[in-house]
């Protein structure tokens, strides 16, 4: 059982996060939606063996994410377990709300074809700011707060990939660009900017 481990959080802000950067803690784990999605529709059962199957993770990478999760008061062990029939997690309230949000988030990105794309930490983040239109490279790190400029550029270049995101570069002195969400991004956009985290 999970219920042992303690997480103890990398990010500590000295201001509030934005919604992005919620988010972006949030996704920390790259399998906390795949498992929030998958409590709620009740695919695993709530059960640890069949969210390893059905998500294809490793066992290691589902403990960090169940830790996280727990860490955010998403999920918890289920205190009546010990029935083969009963889950051994649940969602709590806000995990009750996240859930469906995650389901038709994820559902989205399958059939946009961007499924893996979605999946990355700051990915989801940089949809979630770009949904409220073109925004600077410099625009988009201060949104999303704790970012790296590297990790950032490997998001927006892994969407620009996907063909979720336009890169515009314009023939200023400097040089300026501009990012924003393509036609398929924008659904997607936002349905990550709507996610109640």
């Amino acid at each position: 059982m999970y219920s042992g481990y303690t997480f103890v959080s990398t990010l500590a802000p000295s201001r509030p996060l934005s919604g992005p950067a919620r988010l972006a803690r949030l996704c920390h784990h790259r399998w906390a939606l795949p498992v929030l999605s998958a409590l709620h529709t009740g695919e695993a059962g709530g059960r640890i063996a069949p969210l390893l199957r059905r998500l294809g993770v490793a066992r290691p990478s589902l403990r960090r994410t169940l830790e996280g999760l727990m860490a955010e008061g998403l999920v918890r062990p289920n205190p009546g377990y010990g029935h083969p029939l009963r889950p051994e997690l649940v969602l709590l309230g806000p995990g009750r709300k996240l859930a469906p949000a995650c389901a038709a988030l994820l559902a989205a990105a399958s059939d946009a074809g961007a499924r893996d794309a979605v999946l990355c930490k700051w990915s989801l983040a940089a949809l979630a700011a770009l949904a409220a239109g073109h925004a600077r490279f410099s625009a988009l790190a201060v949104e999303l707060g704790p970012v790296t400029p590297r990790a950032l550029a490997l998001a927006l270049r892994r969407l620009e990939t996907a063909g979720l995101v336009a890169r515009a570069v314009y023939d200023d002195v400097p040089p300026s660009v501009l990012y924003g969400l393509t036609p398929a991004g924008r659904r997607l956009g936002q349905l990550a900017a709507a996610l109640p985290v």
